[in-house]
């Protein structure tokens, strides 16, 4: 117990326990999205088409505040976009939990998921900022088991809260927010590079990030498998219901997979600590591929349990290192902006995952889910031919770091 416990616990900085704290807080408070469109059909009355374009809007907020989280977060610093973004939030949160006007509440939507979208490259490169390297997979696959943990709980909470009052929901979620804030404001310092606040502007921006070749190709075979991943909650409930099988089922199979992160995803770090980071993410990718495929032969429960097990295990695989290696390619003073470029998969996969996804479902039938097998398998093969070309850089610019940390200062 004492090994397991220094391999994946022990040694990590205080501060990244303050972030990681802040994260999971505010992701158990972070509820609103996941009823937003309920709350505008059932209690404002409106349309589903309707409500789909106000939470269209959430997601083209999320859009912007990544971006503009991963500018700040290298510009003004990590804290003070933290703490801008949480206490935004509380303030468009308390704004819909008192507003009834429909076109306010879109505005009001809009701009919280601005907010929501911009702590993400902030904590993240707070995480690099204050890790050392060797340690960086294990507190991102803390990260990922938080994540998961407040997401779980974040959805027991919002059904709840929503058989009772909507107007109570936003006011808990804008309550757990504020702690989060708070917590920020008390206990994180800003962890930006002293070299960095020093200078006036890092040299390159985000089209530095749009440009890097090695990062690029690492950033397209990650929205592949966000893509296969989104596969189990977009299109996986019309093959549930597809075999006679009730609506029920599939949030068992979706319960069941957080369960599995929850409980298993602690022992990760030590399976893959020998592992190369590329090695890794390509065992992930055929593990996920290989269950989403496994959709195509399930047709009762147990079908569907084992399909959710095999690519669960990918999902857990791929969480450590992937972060790792995002926070390896990204230049020190460009941390924020490469996170923010990174994180556009998710609003990127959002939308191709489902509109890529039902059409093929529909035209293919079964096949999809072996294609997305497929998909998979070629992510998977895509990381083993770039690991060698992303190692040379990495190893080269911890060289050069080395060197720079050597020479002398004059006089």
């Amino acid at each position: 117990m004492r090994t397991w416990y220094r391999s994946t616990i022990g040694g990590l900085p205080k501060m990244y326990w303050f972030l990681w704290t802040g994260m999971l807080i505010n992701r158990v408070g972070g509820f609103v999205a996941l009823v937003l469109s309920l709350y505008l059909t059932s209690d404002r009355g409106l349309k589903p088409s309707a409500a789909g374009l106000v939470v269209g809007l959430y997601g083209i907020g999320g859009i912007a505040g990544v971006l503009l989280g991963g500018v700040l977060a290298d510009r003004w610093g990590r804290r003070p976009t933290l703490l801008l973004a949480h206490f935004g939030a509380v303030v468009f949160l308390a704004g819909l939990a008192m507003t009834t006007h429909i076109p306010t509440i879109a505005a009001l939507a809009a701009l919280l998921g601005l907010m929501h979208a911009m702590p993400g490259p902030a904590f993240v490169a707070a995480i690099v900022d204050v890790v050392p390297d060797r340690d960086r997979s294990r507190a991102f696959n803390l990260q990922f088991w938080a994540f998961n943990l407040g997401m779980a709980a974040a959805s027991l909470i919002a059904g709840l809260l929503a058989e009772v009052s909507f107007a109570l929901l936003f006011a808990v979620d804008a309550a757990g927010t504020l702690v989060t804030a708070v917590l920020l404001l008390w206990k994180v310092r800003e962890t930006k590079p002293v070299a960095q606040r020093e200078a006036e502007e890092p040299r390159g921006g985000l089209h530095t990030a749009l440009t890097d070749r090695a990062f690029l190709s690492f950033v397209g075979l990650s929205l592949l498998l966000a893509v296969v991943t989104l596969q189990s909650s977009t299109i996986l409930p019309l093959a549930i219901t597809a075999d006679g099988l009730r609506p029920t089922v599939y949030g068992s199979v979706v319960a069941y997979a957080g369960l599995l992160i929850v409980a298993g995803q602690l022992f990760v770090p030590k399976l893959i600590d020998r592992w190369r980071k590329g090695t890794t993410l390509a065992v992930a990718n055929v593990f996920l591929g290989l269950g989403v495929a496994c959709v195509a032969l399930a047709a009762d429960v147990p079908g569907y349990l084992l399909a959710a097990t095999v690519w669960t295990v990918g999902s857990m695989l791929a969480a450590p290192p992937n972060a790792a290696v995002i926070a390896e390619l990204s230049p020190e003073a460009l941390r924020g902006r490469y996170q923010s470029v990174f994180y556009l998969i998710f609003p990127a996969a959002s939308f191709i995952a489902p509109a890529a996804g039902g059409a093929s479902l529909e035209f293919l039938g079964d096949w999809h889910w072996v294609i997305c097998g497929g998909l998979g398998a070629v992510a998977a093969v895509g990381h083993l031919l770039i690991q060698p070309a992303r190692e040379r850089r990495v190893h080269a610019a911890a060289a050069a770091r080395r060197e720079r940390l050597e020479v002398p200062v004059a006089g």
